[in-house]
């Protein structure tokens, strides 16, 4: 045993300098090849257990590298296929630990057995005969509501289920006002003080926040960038692709932001003065039929739907799912609909900033609950003010 030690001697150094393990490596390369086989001994069974050991505690791959090449491999699989859309290199995803990957996919849909959970009413629309056109786009319909076409960065913290509804809430309160209102709705406020939405930075329900906003209204609150209203969002934007402009994202999710029932100093209205309520919220019937109704009658809505690794590497296109594991449950703003190149899709603002995907928008396939897309829809109405 001590030769085959000896043999394995200069390899361990090696890969305990790859693995970028500084204790193990040093301590290796500094001690004397006579000195070694006792000591290696204790760290056989780890050398060789290591990609387990690194996958399941820190939950990344065993070396950034074979990350960047599943996803290389993945990317290039997919093109190949000459599917209806186009993957393309996405160095964030290529390197954050893949529990940060899951923690983004934020909705957590509340337990029935949770007493403080608010049920939402299921509405349906079969009863409404409305011409639905071959496409529609919330953009060019209601073209003085700015907010539609704003695509806003959730950073490195699992507020989806949060920033899809103060999207849509957003848009649909200029759409009822025609225009003459035009507030950006603070997912801060919701993030951090709905506490029957869930774990805030963790996840939450995207229905418990619509509830929420009915029940207890939102202040505004713009970008990190912008310090707009009332309480803004207090994480700086990051990249979640490749060859981004912004800082890069860290490798850990925020923590859960504090309520905060007060204004920032630079902001003249009272918090309670400066709250906006729905007047109702509830669900869709999971019939494309019915989303597009609404979406032509009332405006932009929050959908939900399964997150697989491919859908990292959307850049163009109207994406279906093809390879990957699932990684978790995702909020996005739905915007229209429309054909390309034949084929049905669901036009969609992710949030994730502009240089991810499409300018921050992506299309996914219609008609067929492509990844539980149409199953998933939440809504409300604006309560005006009287």
């Amino acid at each position: 045993l001590s030769s085959l030690s000896l043999s394995l001697f200069p390899t361990a150094v090696l890969l305990f300098k790859e693995a970028k393990i500084g204790p193990l490596w040093w301590l290796f390369s500094k001690m004397p090849h006579s000195a070694a086989p006792s000591l290696f001994h204790l760290f056989y069974i780890l050398l060789f257990s290591l990609p387990c050991f690194y996958s399941t505690v820190f939950g990344i791959p065993f070396g950034s590298r074979n990350q960047r090449l599943y996803f290389n491999k993945m990317a290039t699989y997919i093109n190949n296929l000459q599917t209806t859309w186009k993957a393309g290199r996405n160095s964030y995803f290529e390197t954050v630990p893949s529990h940060v990957i899951q923690g983004m996919m934020g909705v957590r849909r509340s337990s029935k057995l949770e007493t403080n959970s608010i049920p939402l009413p299921v509405i349906s629309y079969e009863h409404i005969d409305m011409e639905i056109p071959a496409e529609f786009d919330s953009r060019k319909q209601w073209p003085y509501c700015p907010t539609i076409g704003e695509i806003r960065d959730q950073s490195n913290c699992g507020s989806c289920w949060a920033f899809g509804a103060v999207e849509a809430i957003s848009d649909r309160i200029c759409i009822a006002t025609d225009g003459r209102q035009k507030p950006h709705i603070s997912s801060n406020d919701l993030l951090s003080c709905c506490k029957i939405c869930g774990f805030g930075c963790q996840g939450g329900d995207p229905h418990q926040a619509w509830s929420f906003w009915v029940k207890y209204g939102l202040v505004t609150g713009g970008n990190y960038t912008t310090h707009d209203g009332c309480r803004p969002y207090p994480f700086a934007p990051c990249n979640h692709h490749s060859n981004g402009t912004l800082g890069p994202c860290s490798h850990d999710l925020e923590p859960t932001p504090v309520c905060k029932k007060a204004c920032q100093s630079t902001y003249k209205i009272q918090y309670n003065k400066d709250k906006y309520y729905g007047l109702k919220a509830y669900s869709l019937h999971n019939k494309a039929s019915d989303l597009q109704k609404e979406l032509m009658m009332n405006g932009p809505m929050e959908v939900a739907f399964q997150v697989y690794e491919d859908f990292l590497l959307y850049k163009t296109g109207v994406y279906q799912h093809h390879t990957g594991s699932a990684l978790g449950g995702h909020a996005v703003r739905l915007l229209g609909w429309g054909e390309e190149n034949g084929v049905p899709y669901w036009l969609l603002a992710n949030s994730w900033n502009t240089e991810w995907g499409d300018k921050g928008f992506f299309k996914i396939y219609r008609g067929r609950d492509e990844c539980g897309i149409e199953s998933e829809a939440v809504a409300g109405l604006y309560k005006k003010p009287t």
